[in-house]
Protein backbone atom coordinates (compact mmCIF):
# COMPACT_ATOMS: atom_id res chain seq x y z
CA UNK A 1 0.00 0.00 0.00
CA UNK A 2 1.72 3.32 -1.19
CA UNK A 3 2.26 5.56 2.00
CA UNK A 4 -0.31 8.29 2.98
CA UNK A 5 0.09 11.54 1.09
CA UNK A 6 -0.12 13.57 4.30
CA UNK A 7 0.67 16.55 3.05
CA UNK A 8 -2.30 17.54 0.51
CA UNK A 9 -4.64 17.00 3.19
CA UNK A 10 -6.92 19.44 3.75
CA UNK A 11 -6.43 21.38 6.94
CA UNK A 12 -7.07 19.63 10.61
CA UNK A 13 -9.20 22.37 11.54
CA UNK A 14 -11.17 21.87 8.94
CA UNK A 15 -11.28 18.44 9.88
CA UNK A 16 -12.20 19.09 13.89
CA UNK A 17 -15.54 21.72 12.32
CA UNK A 18 -16.36 18.97 10.31
CA UNK A 19 -16.56 16.59 13.06
CA UNK A 20 -18.31 19.00 15.18
CA UNK A 21 -20.84 19.66 12.56
CA UNK A 22 -21.02 15.86 11.77
CA UNK A 23 -21.64 15.04 15.63
CA UNK A 24 -24.66 17.20 15.83
CA UNK A 25 -26.32 17.37 12.31
CA UNK A 26 -26.43 20.68 12.17
CA UNK A 27 -24.12 24.03 11.56
CA UNK A 28 -25.99 26.17 14.14
CA UNK A 29 -25.13 24.04 17.49
CA UNK A 30 -21.58 23.57 15.84
CA UNK A 31 -21.16 27.49 15.53
CA UNK A 32 -22.46 27.33 19.24
CA UNK A 33 -19.72 24.75 20.46
CA UNK A 34 -17.23 26.34 18.36
CA UNK A 35 -17.72 29.53 19.38
CA UNK A 36 -18.03 31.07 15.74
CA UNK A 37 -20.74 32.06 13.26
CA UNK A 38 -23.06 29.73 11.91
CA UNK A 39 -21.43 31.30 8.29
CA UNK A 40 -18.13 30.44 9.14
CA UNK A 41 -18.60 26.76 9.90
CA UNK A 42 -20.38 26.41 6.68
CA UNK A 43 -17.88 27.84 4.39
CA UNK A 44 -15.56 25.28 6.58
CA UNK A 45 -17.69 22.51 5.41
CA UNK A 46 -17.73 23.87 1.91
CA UNK A 47 -14.13 24.61 1.24
CA UNK A 48 -13.65 21.22 2.68
CA UNK A 49 -15.95 19.24 0.22
CA UNK A 50 -14.48 21.40 -2.20
CA UNK A 51 -10.99 20.27 -1.15
CA UNK A 52 -11.69 16.32 -1.09
CA UNK A 53 -14.47 16.79 -4.34
CA UNK A 54 -17.23 15.11 -2.49
CA UNK A 55 -20.10 15.93 -0.91
CA UNK A 56 -20.18 15.09 3.07
CA UNK A 57 -23.99 16.44 3.80
CA UNK A 58 -27.06 16.38 2.32
CA UNK A 59 -28.64 19.60 2.97
CA UNK A 60 -32.89 19.46 3.16
CA UNK A 61 -34.82 22.12 4.75
CA UNK A 62 -33.83 22.84 8.65
CA UNK A 63 -31.94 19.14 8.87
CA UNK A 64 -28.34 17.95 8.06
CA UNK A 65 -27.98 14.14 7.23
CA UNK A 66 -24.35 12.48 6.01
CA UNK A 67 -23.98 11.55 3.12
CA UNK A 68 -22.45 7.76 2.76
CA UNK A 69 -18.59 9.51 2.51
CA UNK A 70 -19.72 11.78 5.04
CA UNK A 71 -20.32 9.15 7.34
CA UNK A 72 -17.14 7.36 6.48
CA UNK A 73 -15.11 10.64 6.89
CA UNK A 74 -16.84 11.32 10.10
CA UNK A 75 -15.79 7.68 11.29
CA UNK A 76 -12.29 7.70 10.92
CA UNK A 77 -12.23 11.70 11.77
CA UNK A 78 -13.67 11.04 15.24
CA UNK A 79 -11.33 8.25 15.95
CA UNK A 80 -7.93 10.29 14.64
CA UNK A 81 -9.17 13.07 17.30
CA UNK A 82 -9.92 10.22 19.85
CA UNK A 83 -6.09 9.22 19.17
CA UNK A 84 -4.50 12.57 19.18
CA UNK A 85 -6.07 13.63 22.67
CA UNK A 86 -5.44 10.29 24.37
CA UNK A 87 -1.58 10.71 22.89
CA UNK A 88 -1.43 14.73 24.25
CA UNK A 89 -3.34 13.13 27.85
CA UNK A 90 -0.22 10.69 27.89
CA UNK A 91 2.04 13.61 27.26
CA UNK A 92 1.37 16.26 29.52
CA UNK A 93 0.29 13.65 31.97
CA UNK A 94 -3.06 15.27 32.36
CA UNK A 95 -5.73 11.94 31.40
CA UNK A 96 -8.72 14.47 32.90
CA UNK A 97 -11.40 13.08 35.55
CA UNK A 98 -12.65 10.05 35.99
CA UNK A 99 -16.37 10.63 34.26
CA UNK A 100 -18.97 8.57 32.88
CA UNK A 101 -20.89 10.61 29.98
CA UNK A 102 -24.78 8.96 29.64
CA UNK A 103 -27.89 10.16 27.67
CA UNK A 104 -31.44 9.03 28.27
CA UNK A 105 -35.11 10.35 29.02
CA UNK A 106 -35.52 12.70 31.42
CA UNK A 107 -37.55 9.76 33.27
CA UNK A 108 -35.38 7.14 32.55
CA UNK A 109 -32.15 9.29 34.02
CA UNK A 110 -35.00 10.35 37.18
CA UNK A 111 -36.38 7.28 38.22
CA UNK A 112 -34.19 4.62 37.13
CA UNK A 113 -30.52 5.52 36.30
CA UNK A 114 -29.92 7.95 39.00
CA UNK A 115 -30.66 4.89 41.83
CA UNK A 116 -27.89 3.03 40.06
CA UNK A 117 -25.50 5.44 39.80
CA UNK A 118 -25.85 6.48 43.59
CA UNK A 119 -25.10 2.59 44.09
CA UNK A 120 -22.15 2.42 42.29
CA UNK A 121 -20.77 5.32 43.29
CA UNK A 122 -21.22 4.48 46.91
CA UNK A 123 -18.69 2.25 46.17
CA UNK A 124 -16.48 4.18 43.61
CA UNK A 125 -16.83 7.92 44.86
CA UNK A 126 -14.01 9.15 42.77
CA UNK A 127 -16.10 8.44 39.49
CA UNK A 128 -18.60 11.44 38.52
CA UNK A 129 -21.16 11.11 35.90
CA UNK A 130 -22.28 13.87 33.65
CA UNK A 131 -26.03 12.96 32.88
CA UNK A 132 -28.31 14.52 29.56
CA UNK A 133 -31.43 13.78 29.99
CA UNK A 134 -34.09 14.91 27.17
CA UNK A 135 -37.11 14.43 25.59
CA UNK A 136 -36.90 16.29 22.89
CA UNK A 137 -33.33 15.96 21.78
CA UNK A 138 -32.46 12.59 20.52
CA UNK A 139 -29.49 13.74 19.14
CA UNK A 140 -27.45 13.66 22.37
CA UNK A 141 -26.95 9.95 21.76
CA UNK A 142 -24.87 11.48 19.22
CA UNK A 143 -22.49 13.71 20.76
CA UNK A 144 -18.83 12.54 21.09
CA UNK A 145 -18.32 12.40 24.60
CA UNK A 146 -21.37 10.30 25.12
CA UNK A 147 -20.35 6.83 26.69
CA UNK A 148 -23.40 5.12 27.12
CA UNK A 149 -26.84 6.09 25.93
CA UNK A 150 -29.89 3.91 27.22
CA UNK A 151 -32.79 3.94 24.42
CA UNK A 152 -36.03 2.76 24.00
CA UNK A 153 -37.47 0.65 21.00
CA UNK A 154 -36.14 -1.92 18.29
CA UNK A 155 -32.69 -0.25 18.04
CA UNK A 156 -30.19 -1.81 16.30
CA UNK A 157 -26.40 -1.25 17.29
CA UNK A 158 -24.06 0.47 15.08
CA UNK A 159 -20.27 0.33 13.78
CA UNK A 160 -18.43 0.53 17.14
CA UNK A 161 -20.95 0.15 19.26
CA UNK A 162 -22.20 -2.74 21.97
CA UNK A 163 -25.64 -3.63 22.44
CA UNK A 164 -26.98 -4.85 25.79
CA UNK A 165 -31.21 -5.34 25.82
CA UNK A 166 -32.08 -4.41 29.04
CA UNK A 167 -35.68 -5.55 29.80
CA UNK A 168 -39.24 -4.84 28.19
CA UNK A 169 -41.69 -2.08 28.23
CA UNK A 170 -44.08 -2.87 30.30
CA UNK A 171 -46.64 -0.23 32.42
CA UNK A 172 -49.61 -1.09 35.20
CA UNK A 173 -51.96 1.29 36.73
CA UNK A 174 -50.04 2.39 40.27
CA UNK A 175 -51.37 4.57 42.76
CA UNK A 176 -50.52 5.09 46.28
CA UNK A 177 -52.66 2.42 48.93
CA UNK A 178 -53.82 5.21 50.64
CA UNK A 179 -55.81 6.16 47.46
CA UNK A 180 -56.59 2.43 46.41
CA UNK A 181 -58.03 2.58 50.24
CA UNK A 182 -60.31 4.92 49.58
CA UNK A 183 -61.37 4.70 45.83
CA UNK A 184 -61.23 0.66 45.34
CA UNK A 185 -60.65 -2.14 44.71
CA UNK A 186 -61.19 -1.46 41.32
CA UNK A 187 -62.21 -5.01 40.07
CA UNK A 188 -62.93 -4.26 36.39
CA UNK A 189 -61.36 -1.76 33.92
CA UNK A 190 -64.69 0.45 33.94
CA UNK A 191 -64.32 0.97 37.90
CA UNK A 192 -61.10 3.16 37.06
CA UNK A 193 -63.02 5.23 34.91
CA UNK A 194 -64.98 6.82 38.09
CA UNK A 195 -61.55 7.95 39.28
CA UNK A 196 -58.93 10.57 38.61
CA UNK A 197 -56.80 8.75 35.60
CA UNK A 198 -53.37 11.20 35.65
CA UNK A 199 -52.31 10.66 31.80
CA UNK A 200 -49.25 11.85 29.74
CA UNK A 201 -50.13 14.21 26.92
CA UNK A 202 -49.93 13.63 23.52
CA UNK A 203 -46.80 16.07 23.19
CA UNK A 204 -44.71 13.85 25.29
CA UNK A 205 -45.15 11.30 22.57
CA UNK A 206 -44.77 13.28 19.37
CA UNK A 207 -41.14 14.84 21.08
CA UNK A 208 -38.36 13.90 18.93
CA UNK A 209 -36.43 11.88 21.48
CA UNK A 210 -39.76 9.70 21.66
CA UNK A 211 -40.53 8.63 18.57
CA UNK A 212 -42.45 5.70 19.13
CA UNK A 213 -46.22 5.00 19.47
CA UNK A 214 -48.22 5.77 22.81
CA UNK A 215 -47.98 4.13 25.24
CA UNK A 216 -51.16 5.44 27.63
CA UNK A 217 -54.80 5.29 28.85
CA UNK A 218 -56.44 4.49 25.81
CA UNK A 219 -54.11 1.50 24.90
CA UNK A 220 -54.29 0.01 28.61
CA UNK A 221 -58.43 0.27 27.84
CA UNK A 222 -58.25 -1.42 24.82
CA UNK A 223 -56.15 -3.94 25.40
CA UNK A 224 -58.72 -5.05 28.14
CA UNK A 225 -61.32 -5.17 25.95
CA UNK A 226 -62.75 -1.59 27.24
CA UNK A 227 -62.97 2.11 26.32
CA UNK A 228 -61.13 5.11 28.03
CA UNK A 229 -64.14 7.57 29.01
CA UNK A 230 -61.62 10.67 28.68
CA UNK A 231 -63.00 11.70 31.73
CA UNK A 232 -61.69 15.61 32.89
CA UNK A 233 -58.30 14.93 35.27
CA UNK A 234 -56.56 16.80 37.49
CA UNK A 235 -53.27 16.66 35.32
CA UNK A 236 -52.51 15.66 31.86
CA UNK A 237 -48.57 16.74 30.99
CA UNK A 238 -45.44 15.30 28.98
CA UNK A 239 -43.24 14.68 31.52
CA UNK A 240 -43.45 11.56 33.29
CA UNK A 241 -41.89 13.25 36.72
CA UNK A 242 -44.73 15.55 37.18
CA UNK A 243 -47.04 12.57 36.63
CA UNK A 244 -45.18 11.10 39.36
CA UNK A 245 -45.34 13.35 41.97
CA UNK A 246 -48.57 13.86 41.67
CA UNK A 247 -49.52 10.12 41.76
CA UNK A 248 -47.76 10.17 45.22
CA UNK A 249 -49.37 12.61 46.44
CA UNK A 250 -52.28 10.96 46.03
CA UNK A 251 -54.43 12.86 43.15
CA UNK A 252 -54.98 9.74 41.51
CA UNK A 253 -53.73 6.37 39.28
CA UNK A 254 -51.17 6.96 36.87
CA UNK A 255 -50.15 4.28 34.36
CA UNK A 256 -46.36 4.03 36.13
CA UNK A 257 -43.41 1.94 33.80
CA UNK A 258 -42.43 -1.40 36.20
CA UNK A 259 -38.38 -0.35 35.70
CA UNK A 260 -39.48 3.14 36.87
CA UNK A 261 -42.02 2.46 39.80
CA UNK A 262 -39.90 -0.79 40.80
CA UNK A 263 -38.44 0.60 43.83
CA UNK A 264 -41.65 2.89 44.90
CA UNK A 265 -43.48 -0.53 44.97
CA UNK A 266 -40.80 -1.93 46.55
CA UNK A 267 -41.13 0.80 49.90
CA UNK A 268 -44.74 0.73 49.62
CA UNK A 269 -45.47 4.66 48.53
CA UNK A 270 -46.80 2.41 45.47
CA UNK A 271 -48.90 0.00 44.64
CA UNK A 272 -50.88 -1.21 41.49
CA UNK A 273 -54.30 -0.37 40.99
CA UNK A 274 -55.43 -3.15 38.67
CA UNK A 275 -53.47 -6.43 38.46
CA UNK A 276 -53.34 -6.07 33.99
CA UNK A 277 -50.25 -4.92 32.63
CA UNK A 278 -49.55 -3.34 29.09
CA UNK A 279 -47.06 -3.86 26.72
CA UNK A 280 -46.06 -2.51 23.36
CA UNK A 281 -43.64 -4.99 22.17
CA UNK A 282 -41.25 -2.99 22.34
CA UNK A 283 -37.80 -2.89 24.93
CA UNK A 284 -35.26 -1.03 26.97
CA UNK A 285 -31.27 -0.87 25.74
CA UNK A 286 -28.20 -0.01 26.85
CA UNK A 287 -25.51 1.47 24.01
CA UNK A 288 -22.16 1.39 24.51
CA UNK A 289 -19.21 2.83 22.18
CA UNK A 290 -16.81 0.64 22.19
CA UNK A 291 -14.05 2.74 22.52
CA UNK A 292 -15.51 3.47 25.72
CA UNK A 293 -15.59 0.09 26.86
CA UNK A 294 -11.64 0.24 27.23
CA UNK A 295 -11.92 2.84 29.72
CA UNK A 296 -12.37 0.93 32.98
CA UNK A 297 -14.91 3.27 34.68
CA UNK A 298 -17.39 3.00 31.83
CA UNK A 299 -16.84 -0.78 31.69
CA UNK A 300 -17.05 -1.01 35.41
CA UNK A 301 -20.74 0.63 35.32
CA UNK A 302 -22.14 -1.00 32.35
CA UNK A 303 -21.17 -4.37 34.75
CA UNK A 304 -23.02 -2.86 37.48
CA UNK A 305 -26.25 -2.24 35.32
CA UNK A 306 -26.02 -5.88 34.06
CA UNK A 307 -25.41 -7.22 37.61
CA UNK A 308 -28.20 -5.13 38.99
CA UNK A 309 -30.67 -6.32 36.63
CA UNK A 310 -29.88 -9.83 36.36
CA UNK A 311 -29.84 -9.90 40.00
CA UNK A 312 -33.71 -8.25 39.91
CA UNK A 313 -34.62 -10.71 37.84
CA UNK A 314 -33.51 -13.51 39.77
Amino acid sequence: MPPIKRRYLPSLGSFATFEVAAKHLSFTLAARELNVTQGAVSQQIRLLERALDTALFIRRHNALELTPEGASLYAAVTAGLDTISAAVSVLTGDEGPRTVTISATDAMALFWLQPLIDSFRARHPEIGFVVLASDSDDTLRNYSEVDISFLCGNERCEVGEELHFLFQEIAQPVCTPAFLAEHGPFEDPDALNRVNLLHLHDRHWSADAIGWQPLGWAEWFRAQGAEWAKAPSSLSTNKVSLLMNATLRGEGVMLGWHHMVRALIDEGRLTFAHPAPITAGRGNFLNCKKKSLKRPDVAGFVEHVLTVLKEQAG
